[in-house]
């Protein structure tokens, strides 16, 4: 059964630098029973139900259009631009992805024949300094659904490898 846990961040992650920085960050895990790639986790990701909404509602109302076979491009390191996302940073096993003060982070963690997926984000501080009281609000729903958005990959994973 998967479960999403909140979890440190783990050694060597880009995300720290956003933590040390005073960026507010967080970071979720989960465990997978097969051994999948960063490529692997990112085309999932981006390629959820429940992604495709947010892919949506971003086309409709800010004008930043994106599809699957973008989404799989990203997922391969052919671009490093899809919907709003810029690519900050990409190693064999993580990437930054950053949009305005976001900043969105996918790793991986393989261990024999498990691999556990981590997904985390950043909000980077305001210039006069602070989150901002939209932030503040809307704190309770990101970490729900960051933790809806690991979850859904990680089964389309589960279901790819089955």
């Amino acid at each position: 059964m998967l479960r999403v846990r909140s979890a440190p961040l783990p050694p060597g992650a880009l995300l720290a630098f956003y933590s040390s920085s005073g960026a507010y960050t967080d970071c979720y895990s989960v465990r997978l029973d097969r051994p999948a790639s960063l490529g692997d986790f990112m085309a999932a990701f981006y390629t959820t139900g429940i992604f495709k909404l947010e892919r949506w509602l971003l086309a409709s109302i800010l004008r930043f259009p994106s599809s699957d076979e973008e989404a799989q491009s990203l997922a391969r390191g052919e671009v490093m631009r899809f919907s709003a996302w810029q690519v900050e940073a990409r190693q064999a096993d993580q990437a930054v992805l950053a949009a305005g003060r976001t900043r969105s982070w996918l790793m991986v963690a393989p261990s024999g024949q498990c691999t556990t997926l981590f997904f985390g984000s950043a909000i980077v501080p305001r210039r006069r300094g602070g989150l901002g009281w939209q932030f503040t609000l809307l704190l309770g729903f990101h970490k729900l659904y960051s933790r809806i958005l690991l979850l859904a990959a990680a089964r389309r994973l589960s279901r790819q490898f089955s």
